[in-house]
Protein backbone atom coordinates (compact mmCIF):
# COMPACT_ATOMS: atom_id res chain seq x y z
CA UNK A 1 0.00 0.00 0.00
CA UNK A 2 1.04 3.51 -0.97
CA UNK A 3 2.01 5.78 2.56
CA UNK A 4 2.86 9.44 3.12
CA UNK A 5 5.51 9.88 6.13
CA UNK A 6 5.84 13.19 7.85
CA UNK A 7 8.83 13.74 10.27
CA UNK A 8 9.71 17.25 11.53
CA UNK A 9 12.73 16.60 13.53
CA UNK A 10 14.87 18.24 16.52
CA UNK A 11 16.52 20.43 14.48
CA UNK A 12 13.41 22.67 13.76
CA UNK A 13 14.01 23.39 10.17
CA UNK A 14 11.28 21.97 8.49
CA UNK A 15 8.75 19.28 7.83
CA UNK A 16 10.18 16.75 5.66
CA UNK A 17 7.23 14.64 3.84
CA UNK A 18 7.71 11.28 1.77
CA UNK A 19 5.73 8.61 -0.30
CA UNK A 20 6.05 5.03 0.10
CA UNK A 21 5.27 2.09 -0.95
CA UNK A 22 5.05 -1.06 1.49
CA UNK A 23 3.71 -3.86 2.91
CA UNK A 24 4.96 -2.87 6.58
CA UNK A 25 7.87 -5.30 6.21
CA UNK A 26 9.45 -4.98 3.21
CA UNK A 27 10.09 -1.51 1.04
CA UNK A 28 8.07 -1.72 -2.55
CA UNK A 29 9.59 1.51 -3.74
CA UNK A 30 10.45 4.33 -3.01
CA UNK A 31 8.41 7.50 -4.03
CA UNK A 32 8.58 11.02 -4.27
CA UNK A 33 9.84 13.27 -1.44
CA UNK A 34 9.60 17.07 -0.12
CA UNK A 35 9.40 19.65 2.21
CA UNK A 36 8.31 22.50 3.92
CA UNK A 37 10.71 24.70 5.49
CA UNK A 38 9.45 26.69 8.64
CA UNK A 39 9.71 30.50 8.34
CA UNK A 40 12.08 32.43 10.59
CA UNK A 41 8.92 33.44 13.01
CA UNK A 42 7.57 29.76 12.83
CA UNK A 43 11.06 28.63 13.72
CA UNK A 44 11.27 31.34 16.75
CA UNK A 45 7.74 30.23 18.27
CA UNK A 46 8.34 26.88 18.43
CA UNK A 47 11.56 27.31 20.29
CA UNK A 48 9.81 29.26 22.89
CA UNK A 49 7.56 25.69 23.19
CA UNK A 50 10.35 23.51 24.00
CA UNK A 51 11.48 26.34 26.49
CA UNK A 52 8.26 26.23 27.74
CA UNK A 53 7.93 22.39 27.79
CA UNK A 54 10.57 22.21 30.11
CA UNK A 55 7.63 22.59 32.71
CA UNK A 56 5.97 19.27 31.41
CA UNK A 57 5.26 16.68 33.94
CA UNK A 58 1.92 15.19 32.15
CA UNK A 59 2.91 14.79 28.43
CA UNK A 60 -1.13 15.72 27.61
CA UNK A 61 -0.23 19.20 28.90
CA UNK A 62 -0.90 22.16 26.68
CA UNK A 63 -1.29 24.53 28.61
CA UNK A 64 -0.18 28.33 26.96
CA UNK A 65 2.00 28.14 24.23
CA UNK A 66 1.53 24.60 23.89
CA UNK A 67 -1.90 24.66 22.55
CA UNK A 68 -1.39 27.06 20.00
CA UNK A 69 2.18 25.91 18.70
CA UNK A 70 0.33 22.00 18.48
CA UNK A 71 -2.49 23.68 16.00
CA UNK A 72 0.21 25.41 14.16
CA UNK A 73 2.34 22.53 13.38
CA UNK A 74 -0.84 20.26 12.63
CA UNK A 75 -1.70 23.28 9.98
CA UNK A 76 1.75 23.61 8.90
CA UNK A 77 1.51 19.68 8.15
CA UNK A 78 -1.77 19.23 6.57
CA UNK A 79 -0.90 22.17 4.16
CA UNK A 80 2.56 20.09 2.97
CA UNK A 81 0.59 16.99 2.39
CA UNK A 82 -1.48 19.70 0.23
CA UNK A 83 1.25 20.79 -1.72
CA UNK A 84 2.78 17.83 -2.22
CA UNK A 85 -0.08 15.50 -3.62
CA UNK A 86 -0.68 18.46 -5.65
CA UNK A 87 3.12 18.78 -7.12
CA UNK A 88 3.59 14.82 -7.65
CA UNK A 89 0.03 14.46 -9.24
CA UNK A 90 -0.64 11.60 -6.88
CA UNK A 91 -4.19 10.84 -5.95
CA UNK A 92 -5.16 11.89 -2.42
CA UNK A 93 -7.38 8.18 -2.64
CA UNK A 94 -4.20 6.69 -3.49
CA UNK A 95 -2.63 7.10 -0.04
CA UNK A 96 -3.77 4.34 2.32
CA UNK A 97 -2.42 6.25 5.86
CA UNK A 98 -0.36 9.04 6.98
CA UNK A 99 2.80 8.83 9.38
CA UNK A 100 2.21 11.49 11.34
CA UNK A 101 5.46 11.60 13.97
CA UNK A 102 4.99 15.31 14.89
CA UNK A 103 7.11 18.42 17.06
CA UNK A 104 9.08 16.37 20.07
CA UNK A 105 9.91 19.68 22.35
CA UNK A 106 10.43 17.03 25.15
CA UNK A 107 12.26 13.67 25.42
CA UNK A 108 12.97 12.18 29.08
CA UNK A 109 13.49 8.68 28.98
CA UNK A 110 14.75 8.62 32.52
CA UNK A 111 11.19 9.65 33.73
CA UNK A 112 9.19 7.85 30.99
CA UNK A 113 8.04 10.88 29.73
CA UNK A 114 8.30 12.16 25.99
CA UNK A 115 6.02 14.65 24.27
CA UNK A 116 5.35 14.96 20.56
CA UNK A 117 3.02 17.72 19.38
CA UNK A 118 0.46 17.26 16.35
CA UNK A 119 -3.09 16.35 16.74
CA UNK A 120 -3.65 13.26 14.66
CA UNK A 121 -7.15 13.60 14.65
CA UNK A 122 -7.19 17.51 13.51
CA UNK A 123 -4.65 16.22 10.62
CA UNK A 124 -6.83 13.29 9.54
CA UNK A 125 -10.64 16.01 9.44
CA UNK A 126 -7.90 18.31 7.36
CA UNK A 127 -6.48 16.40 4.67
CA UNK A 128 -9.60 13.94 4.55
CA UNK A 129 -7.07 10.28 5.29
CA UNK A 130 -6.15 8.06 7.82
CA UNK A 131 -3.69 9.18 10.53
CA UNK A 132 -1.32 6.93 12.37
CA UNK A 133 0.65 9.38 15.09
CA UNK A 134 1.85 8.62 18.90
CA UNK A 135 4.01 6.26 17.92
CA UNK A 136 6.35 6.49 20.80
CA UNK A 137 3.91 6.27 24.09
CA UNK A 138 3.46 2.72 24.05
CA UNK A 139 7.35 2.10 24.23
CA UNK A 140 7.62 4.57 26.71
CA UNK A 141 4.63 2.68 28.71
CA UNK A 142 6.56 -0.69 28.57
CA UNK A 143 9.70 0.94 30.25
CA UNK A 144 11.32 1.68 26.57
CA UNK A 145 13.40 4.46 25.87
CA UNK A 146 10.75 5.80 23.09
CA UNK A 147 13.62 6.15 20.74
CA UNK A 148 15.37 6.05 18.38
CA UNK A 149 12.20 4.55 16.05
CA UNK A 150 13.65 4.52 12.86
CA UNK A 151 15.79 1.63 13.16
CA UNK A 152 13.04 -0.93 11.62
CA UNK A 153 12.71 0.89 8.67
CA UNK A 154 17.15 1.12 8.48
CA UNK A 155 16.45 -2.59 8.66
CA UNK A 156 14.25 -3.02 5.81
CA UNK A 157 16.65 -0.05 3.48
CA UNK A 158 19.53 -2.63 4.10
CA UNK A 159 17.45 -5.52 2.43
CA UNK A 160 16.08 -3.38 -0.22
CA UNK A 161 19.27 -2.45 -1.52
CA UNK A 162 21.15 -5.41 -0.72
CA UNK A 163 23.42 -4.15 1.78
CA UNK A 164 26.45 -5.83 2.89
CA UNK A 165 26.22 -6.96 6.47
CA UNK A 166 27.09 -6.14 9.38
CA UNK A 167 25.80 -2.88 8.54
CA UNK A 168 25.50 0.86 9.88
CA UNK A 169 22.90 3.52 9.27
CA UNK A 170 23.74 6.23 10.97
CA UNK A 171 20.95 9.00 10.88
CA UNK A 172 22.41 13.01 11.79
CA UNK A 173 19.44 14.74 12.59
CA UNK A 174 18.87 17.23 15.64
CA UNK A 175 19.93 13.88 17.30
CA UNK A 176 22.31 11.91 16.10
CA UNK A 177 21.49 8.01 16.32
CA UNK A 178 23.04 5.12 14.75
CA UNK A 179 21.23 1.04 13.56
CA UNK A 180 23.58 -1.58 13.57
CA UNK A 181 21.67 -4.18 11.03
CA UNK A 182 23.61 -7.64 11.86
CA UNK A 183 24.52 -10.32 9.17
CA UNK A 184 21.23 -12.02 10.73
CA UNK A 185 19.07 -8.76 10.43
CA UNK A 186 18.72 -8.13 14.45
CA UNK A 187 19.22 -4.74 15.15
CA UNK A 188 20.85 -2.78 17.78
CA UNK A 189 20.73 0.91 17.58
CA UNK A 190 21.28 3.70 19.88
CA UNK A 191 21.36 7.84 20.37
CA UNK A 192 24.98 8.78 20.02
CA UNK A 193 25.02 12.60 21.28
CA UNK A 194 24.21 15.65 19.03
CA UNK A 195 23.13 15.64 16.00
CA UNK A 196 22.74 19.39 14.17
CA UNK A 197 20.68 20.21 16.80
CA UNK A 198 23.45 22.14 18.65
CA UNK A 199 25.20 23.46 16.03
CA UNK A 200 22.22 25.06 14.87
CA UNK A 201 21.45 26.69 18.50
CA UNK A 202 24.81 28.29 18.14
CA UNK A 203 24.54 29.63 15.16
CA UNK A 204 21.65 31.14 15.75
CA UNK A 205 23.26 32.42 19.05
CA UNK A 206 25.94 33.70 17.30
CA UNK A 207 25.15 35.13 14.05
CA UNK A 208 21.28 34.85 13.69
CA UNK A 209 20.80 31.65 10.90
CA UNK A 210 19.43 28.73 11.30
CA UNK A 211 22.69 26.57 9.88
CA UNK A 212 26.01 26.35 9.39
CA UNK A 213 25.60 25.88 5.60
CA UNK A 214 27.56 23.53 4.18
CA UNK A 215 29.65 23.46 7.12
CA UNK A 216 30.97 26.70 5.96
CA UNK A 217 31.32 28.63 9.31
CA UNK A 218 33.43 25.99 10.92
CA UNK A 219 35.91 24.95 7.66
CA UNK A 220 37.23 28.47 8.78
CA UNK A 221 37.56 27.75 12.58
CA UNK A 222 39.53 25.63 14.46
CA UNK A 223 38.53 22.63 16.84
CA UNK A 224 39.43 23.83 20.80
CA UNK A 225 40.78 20.14 22.32
CA UNK A 226 39.99 21.30 25.80
CA UNK A 227 36.18 22.21 25.16
CA UNK A 228 35.63 19.43 22.67
CA UNK A 229 36.91 17.35 26.26
CA UNK A 230 34.66 18.96 28.31
CA UNK A 231 31.54 18.39 26.21
CA UNK A 232 32.93 14.60 25.72
CA UNK A 233 32.81 14.04 29.67
CA UNK A 234 28.88 14.17 29.70
CA UNK A 235 27.59 10.87 31.53
CA UNK A 236 25.92 10.26 28.37
CA UNK A 237 28.63 8.86 27.06
CA UNK A 238 29.52 6.00 29.48
CA UNK A 239 25.47 4.98 29.40
CA UNK A 240 25.69 1.14 27.99
CA UNK A 241 23.33 1.23 25.11
CA UNK A 242 20.21 1.13 24.42
CA UNK A 243 20.10 4.64 25.16
CA UNK A 244 18.46 8.40 23.88
CA UNK A 245 18.61 11.44 23.99
CA UNK A 246 16.61 15.61 24.60
CA UNK A 247 17.47 17.87 21.93
CA UNK A 248 18.67 20.01 25.02
CA UNK A 249 20.58 17.39 26.66
CA UNK A 250 24.04 19.54 25.98
CA UNK A 251 24.70 23.20 26.97
CA UNK A 252 26.21 25.95 24.97
CA UNK A 253 27.93 27.33 27.99
CA UNK A 254 30.71 25.24 27.57
CA UNK A 255 31.72 27.24 24.46
CA UNK A 256 30.18 30.12 24.94
CA UNK A 257 33.86 32.34 24.76
CA UNK A 258 34.95 30.88 21.66
CA UNK A 259 34.88 32.38 18.69
CA UNK A 260 31.84 31.98 15.77
CA UNK A 261 34.05 29.81 13.87
CA UNK A 262 35.89 28.09 16.27
CA UNK A 263 32.64 27.46 18.16
CA UNK A 264 31.16 25.97 15.16
CA UNK A 265 34.13 23.71 14.12
CA UNK A 266 34.12 22.28 18.06
CA UNK A 267 30.56 21.41 18.11
CA UNK A 268 31.07 19.55 14.90
CA UNK A 269 33.97 17.41 15.72
CA UNK A 270 31.72 16.85 18.95
CA UNK A 271 29.12 15.33 17.25
CA UNK A 272 31.63 13.01 14.77
CA UNK A 273 33.66 12.34 17.96
CA UNK A 274 30.33 11.44 19.62
CA UNK A 275 29.20 9.05 16.66
CA UNK A 276 32.78 7.57 17.21
CA UNK A 277 32.32 6.84 20.78
CA UNK A 278 29.26 5.28 19.70
CA UNK A 279 30.61 2.79 17.55
CA UNK A 280 32.71 1.25 20.26
CA UNK A 281 29.12 -0.97 21.29
CA UNK A 282 28.78 -2.61 18.10
CA UNK A 283 29.26 -6.01 18.41
CA UNK A 284 31.72 -6.84 15.55
CA UNK A 285 32.89 -4.22 13.22
CA UNK A 286 30.83 -3.15 10.22
CA UNK A 287 31.27 -3.60 6.97
CA UNK A 288 29.76 -0.43 5.47
CA UNK A 289 28.68 2.76 7.21
CA UNK A 290 25.86 4.75 5.36
CA UNK A 291 25.47 8.21 6.76
CA UNK A 292 21.88 9.85 6.45
CA UNK A 293 19.85 12.71 7.62
CA UNK A 294 20.23 16.16 7.34
CA UNK A 295 23.89 16.47 8.66
CA UNK A 296 25.61 15.08 5.44
CA UNK A 297 24.58 18.51 3.75
CA UNK A 298 27.56 19.86 6.09
CA UNK A 299 30.57 18.93 4.33
CA UNK A 300 32.74 19.78 7.37
CA UNK A 301 31.23 16.92 9.00
CA UNK A 302 30.91 14.27 6.37
CA UNK A 303 34.70 15.25 5.88
CA UNK A 304 35.38 14.70 9.21
CA UNK A 305 33.34 11.36 9.55
CA UNK A 306 35.01 10.06 6.37
CA UNK A 307 38.65 10.85 8.69
CA UNK A 308 37.33 8.86 11.79
CA UNK A 309 35.22 6.05 10.51
CA UNK A 310 36.64 2.60 9.94
CA UNK A 311 35.94 0.93 6.69
CA UNK A 312 33.63 1.74 3.90
CA UNK A 313 31.71 4.95 4.01
CA UNK A 314 29.09 5.73 1.48
CA UNK A 315 25.93 8.51 1.57
CA UNK A 316 23.23 7.62 1.38
CA UNK A 317 21.94 9.49 -1.52
CA UNK A 318 25.19 7.38 -3.43
CA UNK A 319 22.97 4.60 -2.81
CA UNK A 320 20.03 5.83 -4.29
CA UNK A 321 18.14 6.71 -1.16
CA UNK A 322 17.46 10.34 0.07
CA UNK A 323 18.98 11.44 2.55
CA UNK A 324 16.88 14.16 3.60
CA UNK A 325 13.62 12.03 3.49
CA UNK A 326 14.64 8.63 5.00
CA UNK A 327 12.99 9.53 8.53
CA UNK A 328 9.44 10.68 6.99
CA UNK A 329 9.67 7.37 4.69
CA UNK A 330 10.25 5.67 8.27
CA UNK A 331 6.85 7.06 9.54
CA UNK A 332 5.42 5.67 6.46
CA UNK A 333 7.00 2.48 6.93
CA UNK A 334 5.82 2.53 10.59
CA UNK A 335 2.02 3.67 10.11
CA UNK A 336 1.55 0.82 7.39
CA UNK A 337 3.13 -1.21 10.89
CA UNK A 338 1.03 -0.14 12.96
CA UNK A 339 -2.53 -1.14 10.84
CA UNK A 340 -1.00 -4.31 10.66
CA UNK A 341 0.05 -4.67 14.35
CA UNK A 342 3.24 -5.27 13.72
CA UNK A 343 6.22 -4.36 16.15
CA UNK A 344 8.24 -0.78 15.29
CA UNK A 345 10.23 -1.15 18.34
CA UNK A 346 12.37 -3.62 19.76
CA UNK A 347 14.56 -4.71 22.76
CA UNK A 348 17.59 -3.96 21.06
CA UNK A 349 16.16 -0.65 19.95
CA UNK A 350 14.68 0.73 22.22
CA UNK A 351 15.11 -1.19 25.61
CA UNK A 352 11.62 -1.96 25.57
CA UNK A 353 11.59 -6.04 27.34
CA UNK A 354 9.74 -7.01 24.39
CA UNK A 355 8.53 -5.93 20.92
CA UNK A 356 6.10 -3.06 20.63
CA UNK A 357 4.08 -1.88 18.06
CA UNK A 358 2.48 1.66 18.43
CA UNK A 359 0.65 4.35 17.41
CA UNK A 360 -3.05 5.87 17.30
CA UNK A 361 -4.76 5.87 14.20
CA UNK A 362 -7.17 8.59 13.32
CA UNK A 363 -10.15 8.99 10.97
CA UNK A 364 -11.15 11.86 9.18
CA UNK A 365 -14.45 12.80 10.87
CA UNK A 366 -18.02 13.13 8.62
CA UNK A 367 -16.74 16.31 6.72
CA UNK A 368 -13.49 14.92 4.73
CA UNK A 369 -11.99 18.59 4.99
CA UNK A 370 -11.78 21.48 7.71
CA UNK A 371 -11.44 25.27 6.98
CA UNK A 372 -8.19 26.49 8.42
CA UNK A 373 -5.76 29.87 8.56
CA UNK A 374 -2.58 29.46 9.19
CA UNK A 375 -1.39 31.47 12.06
CA UNK A 376 1.43 32.61 10.17
CA UNK A 377 0.40 33.17 6.58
Amino acid sequence: MKAIGLMSGTSMDGVDIALLETDGERIVALGPSGGREYMGEERAFLREAVEAAVQITDRTDRTGILAKAEQLITEIHADAVDDFLIQHGVPREEVRVIGFHGQTVLHRPETGLTVQLGDGQLLADLTGMDVVYDFRADDMAEGGEGAPLVPVYHGALAEFSALPRPAVVVNIGGVANVTFIGEDGGLLAFDTGPGNALLDDWMMLRLGEARDENGQLAAQGQTDGRKLEALLAHPFFLRKPPKSLDRNAFSLSVIEELSPEDGAATLTAFTAASLICGAAYFPVAPKIFVLSGGGTRNASLVAALRKLLPGRIELADDLGWDAGAVEAQAFAFMAVRSLRGLPISFPGTTGVPRPMTGGILAQPSDSNSMEFENSFA
